[in-house]
């Protein structure tokens, strides 16, 4: 694997290094260029010292231009990632500006570019910097939004550059998929996911149900196995085919979610809880069909069991991914949650909108992990934002080593 990495003047680019040396403990050769503002922040020797090869800052450096040296570097390269990548490098990228080295290179190549911004807040919400993303995805660019959190400026907001597990499973990704290979980054993984909505009867007719179609739950199936994860994919009522490769639970109720979520769970590396699970069930099941009268008809609901709390009681170290369907303060109600279950992540999504969500291919998601980092990954298929959350999982497995057993299993 061989990949260029691109550094760019901010305070950011002090993570580079580590950036560099995750890719290569994966394997990865990895050569470096900077820019002339990157050389404020950190030095050349650094990374030099650490990738074995120097370190290109300039379009024309002695010794370096025995050949045409930006186009020789591009043929080389498999993988072009820039990390950091400020709102200046964004906007010539997008705009095909060539006056420097990196700048130069990125016109010349042919391999696939993930860009990793790191800016202030409104730097990056600026419709400038929105419109140059933007264009970048829709010529085929891998863009990581940045983390939500605190800025070198003192603001609080989105501009923080991921940490550097994230960036390098993504580039993995990336680069497993650039060579045809199934990437397995997920090998060894014994994963749960659930999907769909549970239903409630209230007589043989009728039942209380929600919108979910489990879209995002088997799209989270089929991407975890296409990664090499074991993959037990439980799932309410839904019209969806199950994925190939997959161990498929099908089941109604809330209860009946619950026990089979039960049986799988011991032997779990990662459980996600992707179904829209109803929080409450009639009392009492008629035996036989309410028959419509004259006047009105209530019906006395109690509380489902809390699968979710269940489990964060119970996890130890297996990964517990959540979701939270929401209509109001999302981020607020998404942390809460997620401290309240005990999760290790927290997909939040707003309801509310008509373009995204229940019955789309489409959605809009916020990431919350317990360090209170906020994620957000713009409108997108379910399928490629369920790769987005994989890769999050997958970096957190790496960290805790947790491929391919967990201690003491």
């Amino acid at each position: 694997m061989r990949v260029i990495l691109g550094v760019t003047g901010c305070i950011a680019a002090y993570k580079s290094p580590a950036v560099l040396r995750e890719l290569q403990q994966k394997g990865a050769e990895v050569r470096v260029v900077m820019t002339n503002h990157a050389r404020e922040f950190i030095g050349a020797a650094t990374l030099e010292g650490l990738s074995g090869h120097p370190v290109v800052d300039q379009m024309f450096q002695p010794e370096l231009n025995a050949d045409i040296r930006h186009i020789s570097l591009a043929r080389w390269g498999e993988l072009l990632l820039v990390a950091p990548a400020t709102a200046n490098a964004l906007a010539k990228f997008a705009c095909g500006i060539a006056d420097d080295f990196l700048s130069t290179l990125f016109l010349s190549i042919r391999c696939p570019a993930l860009l990793v911004p790191a800016m202030n807040l409104e730097m990056w919400r600026h419709p400038a910097t929105r419109e140059n993303v933007r264009i970048l995805r829709e010529r085929g660019v891998d863009v990581i939004e940045p983390d939500l959190g605190y800025l070198a400026c003192g603001a609080e907001g989105e501009g923080r550059m991921p940490e550097s597990s994230e960036i390098t499973v993504r580039a993995l990704t990336l680069l497993a998929s650039a060579q045809g290979s199934r990437g397995e980054d997920l090998a060894g993984v014994r994963m749960v996911v659930t999907a769909g909505p549970t239903i409630e009867d209230i007589d043989p007719v009728r039942y209380l149900g929600n919108r979910s179609s489990g879209t995002m739950g088997f799209s989270l199936a089929r991407a975890a196995r296409r990664r090499g994860a074991e993959v037990t994919l439980i799932s309410g009522s839904s019209a969806l085919e199950p994925p190939d490769g997959v161990r498929f639970a099908p089941v109604r109720s809330t209860q009946e979610m619950y026990r089979t979520v039960m049986n799988y769970f011991e032997d779990a590396h990662v459980v996600i809880m992707a179904a829209a699970v109803a929080d409450y069930r009639p009392a009492e099941v008629s035996a036989q069909k309410v028959k419509k009268g004259s006047g009105s008809l209530s019906l006395e609901l109690v509380p489902t069991v809390d699968i979710l709390s269940e489990l964060g009681r119970e996890k130890g170290e297996r990964i517990l991914v959540g979701f939270a369907a929401e209509t109001e303060s999302p981020v607020e109600n998404g942390r809460k949650k997620l401290r309240q279950k005990n999760l290790d992540l927290i997909v939040v999504n707003d309801v509310s909108r008509r373009d995204i969500g229940f019955g789309h291919d489409m959605n809009e998601v916020m990431l919350i992990d317990r360090g209170d980092s906020v994620r957000t990954f713009e409108r997108d298929t379910k399928d490629r934002i369920a790769d987005r959350i994989l890769d999050r999982v997958s970096a957190m497995l790496a960290d805790r080593r947790l491929i391919p057993e967990i201690p003491g299993y």
